[in-house]
């Protein structure tokens, strides 16, 4: 049997509370997703230097250091990251207009449903690439 489309695919978590952080980690490795998690939005560009381009970033938005506004101003400015969706996980009450400013694909309000969350990462990341797809025919 064929592993799911999803299998290996990269997701990248940058949130500063710790719980939530290896909550999604955990959650996300189960389900065969490769997790790099970052503890703030400098730890998410170092991230992103330095392991593989993930599939998927999954941004909280108030954090110290560098917050997630800062991290999508830094991830605009570089081509490459600039194309890699966006889902913006906040408890703030306007995460929808914020999520809509710094162009997310999705956002999801904390604390984070685990349905909502695998929905939304299965959505965005969980597609086979374009190489891999069926031909249309």
């Amino acid at each position: 049997m064929a592993a799911p489309a999803h299998v290996g695919k990269r997701i990248l978590v940058i949130d500063d509370d710790m719980s939530t952080l290896e909550l999604m980690s955990t959650i996300l490795g189960c389900e065969g997703y490769r997790v790099a998690a970052a503890r703030n939005g400098l730890d998410g560009i170092d991230r992103l230097h330095t392991y593989e381009k993930p599939d998927l970033i999954l941004l909280d938005l108030k954090m110290p250091g560098m917050d997630g506004q800062g991290f999508c101003q830094a991830r605009r400015e570089d081509q490459g990251w600039a194309t890699i969706p966006l889902v913006v996980l906040s408890a703030a009450e306007d995460v929808a207009a914020q999520a809509s400013k710094l162009a997310a694909v999705a956002y999801l309000r904390k604390p984070i449903d685990t349905l909502k969350l695998l929905t939304l990462v299965r959505q965005h990341c969980g597609k086979p690439a374009a190489a891999d797809a069926p031909a249309n025919g």
